[in-house]
């Protein structure tokens, strides 16, 4: 610790790093309360304050260096940003994508059920006639595929995506058939 003290630009350095750390932690923390891991989210938590003591005490014994505050400010804001990209990589949870449709003919909900996905459907009356729509429950990790899959299919479909509360029974109580999901490329949709 020493040799990090006594060379500024490593304190700097060091801080920032420190302050990167502790605050993907935290945002991880946050994400993972709001989502119900409960328990991960505590372990995550513990990481998270461990981390916090070590850089604010290497602040707070420098508070007269402006670029160490700097340093810990900086290092915030790039925190959030490492700690939501962690968590988009992680994908965690269900998406529920809706798509409204008037190209009938083309057949979406068999489409994406030989694709692996559960499909509801149903007509509705829009202004310009009758639609389909469907409803669409999927592991984040596959939604951009799974738009991709459906504008490559209907380029005019309305797309909509938003996180579920609470799942319970359908499709999902049956299982998903996750691999199936994963085997299928976007390119290969047009032969389906």
């Amino acid at each position: 610790m020493s040799v990090i003290t006594s060379n500024p630009w490593l304190m700097v350095l060091a801080i920032f790093v420190v302050n990167v750390a502790y605050v993907s932690f935290l945002t991880m923390r946050t994400i993972l309360t709001l989502k119900g891991y409960r328990y991960v989210a505590a372990v995550v938590s513990f990481l998270e304050v461990l981390v916090y003591v070590v850089g604010l005490g290497m602040v707070m014994s420098s508070l007269d260096q402006i670029q160490n505050i700097i340093a810990y400010a900086f290092g915030f804001s790039i925190g959030i940003i490492v700690g939501m990209k962690i968590e988009e990589k992680l994908a965690l949870g269900y998406t529920v994508v809706n798509v409204t449709s008037s190209e009938y003919e083309l057949d979406l909900p068999r489409q994406l059920r030989d694709l692996g996905y559960g499909v509801t459907h149903y007509t509705a009356y829009g202004r310009d006639g009758d639609r389909l729509i469907l409803q669409i429950l999927t592991p984040r990790r596959f939604e951009f595929k799974l738009i991709d899959t459906i504008k490559q299919i209907d380029e005019k479909a309305f797309i909509v995506a938003y996180e579920p509360r609470t799942i319970h029974g359908g499709f999902w109580a049956k299982g998903l058939k996750s691999k199936k999901l994963k085997q299928y490329d976007t390119d290969e949709v047009e032969s389906i």
